[in-house]
């Protein structure tokens, strides 16, 4: 480092993900010195690429919605507005032996699963999530009983129950009704017209994007290291003054982590006692993604629902048919507590398992389609947001002077996007300058 670097205020950034490269870029045009560490050995987090049988892929599956004007702004600023590319996308629910299309109002009206009380009173409901501007009044209602009161039991039964217990497990009857209402009107919203879905994609992946912010992080004399995971944050007198990285100190003056904020207390040990109570009041379902490279496709949906007793994944995302690619991708992501029998399966039987699934989904379904298979786990894939969540969340700025946190529990109500991290990175950036 420089005498003249040695003078501006230095900044330690914990994770490449997102969302920390866009803390760098914010900090690094204000004139702060940046280095990020990253434990991994590729930027990018749970939307770094891999190298899939000779196809570059993402670990797991992003897309990108009519919404999302924080990543808009940032794709314009970096001059990659013209890499989005929008797909009319469509929809499926695989109910009780059988694919139904969906995303549609003549597919509601011809799903014979419902009546048509319950067909009118779930459209109501989700053009009345649509218009929801201000979702912290729903931060005290539970998600199911906010859905029965709007569509009714039986509604909720065949069309919600399996897919929150599928991805909540027990924590199904707590989630707060603002985390599934965002959900429904980011969706909702990404529509050309009432007939139409509409979803985007960056051509080349996410890997694109990354690739840009990594170039101009570098090129503002921000510093990136991979391989490199952060063993202590040094505090002394309350104040951050250093980070250890193996056997060496390096004096800092702020540090922002943007890895899960669980990691934190181990990281922090001078954090107090009721701060890390907090931090670990919060919880999160782990995954494990399967992904499939098949030589045909094995249906027209983007995103398909699965709501069969015989089937224990809540949905398949065929990412092909949002990109265009010649051989059809599918995610099947399953998530489950740790304490889960299966999160101690080989990756190998949990692939096997998707493979047995597939001939009910399309009868026509061979195993000769596969060309190849994987699978990818993540411990933190989704912060659980019970009632009253906006309260839990821990504040982004710690007790520790210089020590700053957030995460994806963090975008909360909304979804996981690049989008929201692109976001919440800039709310974390001004509160670092602030």
């Amino acid at each position: 480092m420089s005498d003249i670097e040695a003078k501006r205020e230095h900044c330690v950034i914990l994770g490449a993900g997102p969302m920390g490269l866009m803390v760098a870029m914010e900090l690094l045009k204000q004139g702060k010195s940046v280095d990020i560490y990253e434990r991994d050995d590729r930027i990018g987090g749970m939307s770094a690429s891999f190298d899939f049988d000779g196809l570059e892929i993402e670990r797991y599956y992003h897309f990108v919605c009519k919404t999302d004007f924080a990543l808009f702004q940032l794709l314009e600023e970096l001059g990659l507005s013209d890499k989005l590319h929008w797909t009319d996308t469509k929809m499926g629910f695989y109910y009780n032996g059988r694919l139904y299309k969906w995303g549609t109002p003549f597919a509601l009206l011809a799903f014979d699963g419902l009546g048509l009380v319950g067909k009118i009173r779930y459209g109501v409901h989700a053009m009345y999530a649509k218009s929801i501007k201000d979702w912290r009044p729903f931060d005290g209602i539970t998600a199911v009983a906010w859905i029965k009161k709007w569509v009714g039991a039986r509604t909720y039964q065949v069309l919600w129950k399996s897919l929150f217990e599928l991805k909540l497990f027990e924590h199904a009857d707590t989630i707060s009704a603002a985390w599934i209402g965002t959900r429904i009107k980011r969706v909702a919203l990404s529509r050309r017209n009432l007939m139409q879905e509409s979803m985007g994609y960056l051509e080349g992946g996410s890997a694109t994007l990354l690739e840009k912010m990594r170039q101009f992080i570098e090129s503002r004399g921000g510093r990136i290291h991979l391989n490199s995971g952060i063993e202590e944050v040094v505090v002394s007198g309350q104040r951050v003054v250093a980070v250890k990285i193996g056997d060496q100190e390096v004096p800092c003056d702020t540090v922002i982590s943007t890895a899960p904020i669980q990691y934190v207390p181990r990281l922090v040990p001078a954090l107090p006692p009721a701060f890390v109570e907090r931090i670990n009041a919060i919880k999160n379902i782990p995954v494990a993604c399967v992904i499939l490279k098949l030589r045909q496709p094995l249906s027209e949906n983007f995103w398909m629902n699965i709501n069969d007793a015989r089937i224990d994944i809540p949905g398949l995302i065929e990412y092909s048919n949002l990109t265009g690619q010649d051989t059809s991708i599918v995610y099947a992501p399953f998530y489950m507590p740790k304490t889960h029998p299966k999160w101690s399966s080989a990756n190998a039987e949990l692939i096997e398992e998707v493979l047995t699934y597939l001939p009910r989904i399309n009868p026509q379904f061979k195993r000769e389609w596969v060309m190849a298979t994987h699978c990818h786990r993540y411990e933190f894939a989704q912060t659980i947001c019970p009632t009253g969540f906006f309260d839990m969340l821990p504040p982004m700025q710690t007790p520790v002077s210089g020590l700053f946190m957030a995460d994806t529990g963090y975008y909360y109500p909304e979804d996981r996007s690049i989008n929201e991290s692109v976001a919440v990175a800039k709310t974390l950036a001004e509160a670092v300058l602030a």
